[in-house]
């Protein structure tokens, strides 16, 4: 019991360090230009398509069937559109100005539950790796804190732009950081999960992730600004997640 507990706690430690260190940075950038603001969201949607095709899918296909793989994707991408129907009837208005508060503040709510989502089977990956050795399962966490760093910010620039309390944008930080820790929990009581659990996880995650980058940040980071930023943005995003899934 009392390494389930260490397990949790450490998965609870390197989950929520990263995304709340990312929140914390995205709360001090002073820069409002649309131009950064778009750079951020198409950096950050190029991250997470280096998540999705070297991480996330892989490593699903490592253990499982396409069948089910495509069924956890699409049941991802069907749970996020809920969660943006729902999001949108809430922040809908009729003034130009609040409209584009709001955009940005709805993009950042949506990629805080997608990422929420994300990180349920990270905390598995790190749960499982502690059980199966702690040089693996630290050597995990570290990873998985480096690459959630970004993703805070990616969370936090749009939400505070969006007219969201500083305070309040902590705590959704840290509330889609949270769910790391619950992964590594069910990842240590059952070290031995079905691997078709943990497929389906990864899957679904993808499949969120997945339509926070077609639906929300790359749509939203080209209506802020039409230049090249946004495309080398995404390009940045894209090679740094890279190098952040290998190491």
């Amino acid at each position: 019991m009392n390494e389930i507990l260490k397990t949790t706690l450490l998965g609870l430690f390197f989950g929520t360090f990263g995304t709340t260190l990312g929140g914390f940075l995205g709360i001090v950038i002073n820069k409002n230009s649309n131009k950064f603001l778009s750079f951020i969201l198409s950096f950050a949607s190029g991250l997470m398509m280096a998540v999705i095709c070297f991480d996330l899918i892989p490593e699903a296909l490592g253990i499982s069937s396409i069948y089910g793989i495509i069924f956890g994707i699409l049941l991802g991408i069907i749970s996020m559109i809920f969660c943006d129907i729902i999001v949108q009837k809430r922040f809908n208005v009729n003034s130009t100005e609040k409209s584009e508060k709001n955009n940005l503040l709805k993009t950042g709510i949506i990629v805080s539950i997608g990422l929420a989502i994300h990180n349920f089977p990270e905390g598995l990956a790190i749960g499982s790796g502690f059980e199966a050795s702690l040089k693996l399962g630290l050597s995990l966490a570290i990873a998985i804190c480096l690459h959630d760093i970004p993703e805070g910010i990616s969370m936090a620039i749009p939400m505070k732009n969006g007219g969201m309390k500083k305070s309040k944008v902590i705590l959704y930080v840290i509330l889609s950081g949270i769910t790391t820790g619950v992964g590594a929990f069910f990842g240590a009581i059952v070290g031995s999960i079905s691997e078709s659990v943990i497929s389906i996880c990864l899957s679904f995650a993808a499949g969120a992730m997945l339509y926070i980058v077609a639906g929300e940040l790359i749509p939203e980071s080209n209506k802020l600004y039409k230049g090249r930023m946004s495309a080398i943005g995404n390009m940045l995003g894209f090679i740094i997640g890279i190098f952040a899934t290998k190491l």
